[in-house]
């Protein structure tokens, strides 16, 4: 999973519109008449600009149009609010985006665009814990150069990766995990090209102008950064997955047949991967290449947008060796990140340790080398714990990031680390059963460290959470449960961090690869 930046634009050109504010935005809810205006965060430590308060959203749905010939998104967004408070006024976060028209509850409402945020002023206050409709008309350019971005454009049209903090460069949203909703998504493309988003295909419409609308429903709530909206000239493939689960991949027409023996191991991904989590948790399943080959489209290999990974075509096209187990590592995700996300982002190891353990557990049984040469999980962790200390320097503790160091090797095999150090302490058997007990306690909502201390400490009948957060949060590394023998190399204050931004830019540190 990454997420990336793009050249930074002229600061007239990153708020989308000419009309646009460049105020600061106020931390906290302001008192105004008989009301509140709604706080401009949800107090991520990670991000702390990123979500907005006062509300909840209940569901999004978003209707895009795609031009071919202007290459440019027309778009309406409606969201379904429940306030928790009596607000005069709220905020969504919104970037890059030229905003025609705001309507709450049907009626014309005032907007302005401050920074990231979209200020909504309705013609009545909304009162606390009562539902409202949100209708947001705009328009989007794909290519357009901000100072970070989800959109992937591509020859023939786009694709999505809003993680973290970038969903909403695409749609306006309040755009934090904490705040996942109900999606629903309609895409109109000229003839020639697809639409494709998260979930199931519910409708297909030929339009009288030579258009086609694919409607599409998730089954299941989704975080605004794991939404996928794609354009271009594709082909669905289907097939079968582990009892019956319906597999769809998107593929690029032109690419399909050399892309067929990567598309061919998700069934078999799966079938492992339940053997462990249990049952997949959504209703469908599948991998898209998008249609790009420029290196600079986006910095990462695979990206979990829920039910449908994003992946560089050209990595596919490589021996099952080399990708098995990056895709066992986007699989996973399934699981821990989408399934159940993160409740802030400080909390990320949970997604990538996860993805990480399970991704070379399966690399390792099948005998294929790692990066390092080393071909077991104990020699892996062995090698890894020596540089315990040093990461803790370099990136701080494994669930204590920030926006820079984020994507660092520590949240990835740092997390591996902790949950290997967890395993050694209770025994495989009851690390199984912590995992699936966390996973189907948090199902379709989120979690923190907190709730997963909590859950291993309840499942294994001991309390774990002085052990757990020595291994989470300690500025040295703990012994190692079971090798006493293992040590840790000394840190050298000079040695260079292992930083995934490079130049303003994220790089993949997943072991997997």
């Amino acid at each position: 999973m990454r997420y990336r930046t793009r050249v930074t634009a002229p600061a007239a050109a990153l708020i989308g519109t000419a009309a646009a504010l460049t105020i600061g935005s106020p931390a906290s809810a302001v008192p105004r008449g008989n009301g509140t205006e709604g706080g401009e965060t949800l107090g991520d430590p990670v991000f702390p600009g990123l979500g907005n308060d006062g509300y909840r959203v209940l569901a999004y749905d978003l209707d895009l149009a795609y031009d071919a010939t202007t290459r440019l998104v027309d778009a309406t967004a409606t969201l379904k609010l429940r306030t928790t408070e009596t607000l005069t006024r709220f905020s969504l976060d919104a970037l890059g985006l030229d905003i025609r028209t705001v309507r709450v509850n049907g009626r014309t409402a005032g907007f302005e665009q401050a920074g990231e945020k979209l200020r909504i002023t309705p013609g009545a206050a909304l009162p606390a814990r009562s539902w409202a409709e949100v209708r947001v008309e705009y328009s989007a350019d794909p290519r357009r150069a901000l100072t970070h971005t989800g959109w992937v454009p591509t020859p023939d049209g786009f694709a999505v990766c809003g993680q973290p903090d970038s969903a909403h460069t695409v749609f306006p949203c309040n755009d934090h995990p904490a705040d996942k909703a109900d999606f629903t998504f309609r895409l109109t493309v000229p003839d020639g090209l697809r639409g494709v988003a998260n979930g199931q295909l519910v409708c297909t419409e030929r339009l009288d102008d030579g258009r086609t609308a694919y409607s599409y429903r998730s089954r299941s709530p989704i975080a605004t950064e794991l939404v996928q909206l794609t354009v271009g000239d594709y082909v669905v493939k289907e097939r079968q997955g582990p009892h019956g689960l319906p597999l769809r991949d998107v593929v690029p027409a032109a690419r399909a047949a050399a892309l067929e023996p990567a598309l061919a191991l998700t069934p078999g991904l799966v079938d492992w991967l339940e053997q462990r989590l249990g049952a997949y948790p959504f209703e469908t399943y599948g991998l898209l290449p998008c249609n790009s080959d420029d290196p600079g489209a986006f910095d990462f290999t695979g990206l979990e947008t829920q039910t449908l990974t994003l992946y560089k075509p050209n990595f596919l096209l490589q021996e099952e060796s080399r990708i098995g187990s990056h895709m066992m590592h986007e699989l996973v995700h399934s699981w821990f990140g989408n399934s159940v996300s993160p409740g802030t982002w400080a909390d990320l190891w949970l997604n990538e340790g996860h993805a990480d353990f399970y991704g070379l557990l399966y690399r390792y049984e099948r005998g294929w080398a790692d990066s390092l040469g080393l071909t077991t999980m104990e020699a892996r962790m062995k090698d890894t714990y020596a540089r315990g200390d040093q990461w803790r320097h370099d990136s701080g503790p494994v669930a204590a990031p920030n926006a820079a160091d984020l994507f660092d090797s520590q949240r990835y095999l740092g997390g591996v680390l902790v949950l290997y150090a967890l395993r050694q302490l209770v025994g495989e058997d009851t690390f199984h059963a912590v995992e699936r007990a966390f996973l189907a306690r948090h199902r379709d909502s989120t979690a923190t460290t907190a709730d997963y201390i909590a859950v291993a400490s309840e499942v294994s009948g001991q309390d774990l959470s002085g052990f757990l957060r020595d291994w989470l949060y300690g500025t040295s590394t703990p012994r190692m449960p079971g090798h006493p023998e293992w040590t840790v190399t000394p840190v050298i204050p000079s040695l260079a961090a292992p930083h995934s931004r490079t130049d303003g830019r994220y790089q993949d540190n997943s072991a997997t690869l």
